[in-house]
């Protein structure tokens, strides 16, 4: 059985998800519910140039102490033996002032200096989960390349799941072929239908499209899964709401209230349940 944690997730938004999960150290920031803008992903020589123009814009926009570090490890990059070291500098450098597409770039150049499984995942996962923070305009180039990084990934391993889900996920997201990749993901269902991460990315993507049902659903199997994700009683609030069904709605807060430890939270959901009681 495959388990997520709040790493693994790309929340969307919803009017209480929106309010409580933000709370949450390790959570990501919400979707975008707009609808993917390209037609292809970006080839690999102009998303390169692309990547190459937005790293020199961010570089622009250090300070001086920052920059001088970011020139030091460049220098590091080119001289010193323990590559690996040195790009795990740049990284943390990068996702240090906040500039997760920035640190994807530098994980793709790590990936590309040891091709190894890990380093191409890690690379499709950093610009997957950049596309939340990115403009509009950028995120076709970002979907562009995490699909590059985790199509490396599959190439070295065919037996990577996560792999074939985020692939999949991306392609739904971010191209104009989003049946291509839901055809990916049945794929996956047909010989590993408990794995959670499916079964995630199946409910986000129903609750995109407004098919509550099919989201409540969703959402209800991955609890039966890994009882522990106490998260999905947040969406399946939201889904709830969403149809009109307060009560239900409720009885998920409560749920999700009862699990949870953090003081601050457990009052924003209560504050939550009071709004939908007297509305």
């Amino acid at each position: 059985m495959n388990t997520v944690n709040k790493k693994q997730i790309a929340v969307i938004s919803g009017s209480l998800i929106l309010i409580v999960l933000l709370l949450f150290a390790n959570t990501k920031l919400p979707k975008s519910a707009d609808t993917p803008e390209t037609s292809e992903h970006a080839s690999h020589s102009s998303s390169t140039s692309t990547m190459s123009s937005l790293v020199e814009t961010a570089k622009g926009k250090l300070n001086k102490e920052q920059k001088a570090a970011v020139d030091k490890m460049e220098e590091a990059l080119k001289t010193s033996p323990d590559k690996k070291g040195a790009f795990e500098a740049m990284i943390g450098m990068w996702d240090s002032v906040r500039q997760p597409v920035i640190a994807a770039y530098y994980m793709e150049q790590a990936a590309l200096a040891s091709p190894v499984e890990s380093n191409w995942m890690e690379a499709g996962n950093r610009y997957y989960g950049s596309t939340r923070f990115a403009p509009e305009t950028e995120r076709p180039m970002l979907y562009g390349k995490a699909i590059e990084c985790f199509e490396k990934a599959l190439a070295l391993n065919p037996k990577n799941t996560d792999a074939k889900i985020n692939l999949g996920a991306c392609y739904v997201e971010g191209t104009a072929e989003p049946m291509k990749g839901i055809g990916m993901l049945k794929e996956v269902e047909k010989t590993d239908s408990n794995n959670v991460n499916l079964q995630l990315n199946f409910a986000f993507f129903s609750e995109k499209s407004g098919q509550w049902d099919k989201a409540i659903g969703r959402f209800q199997k991955v609890l039966k899964i890994q009882p522990d994700f106490i998260e999905a009683y947040l969406h399946l609030a939201d889904a709830y709401e969403q149809k009109g069904d307060k009560a239900s709605a409720i009885e998920s807060l409560e749920k999700y209230k009862s699990l949870v430890d953090d003081v601050t939270i457990k009052t924003e959901v209560q504050d939550y349940i009071n709004k939908l009681k007297n509305s």
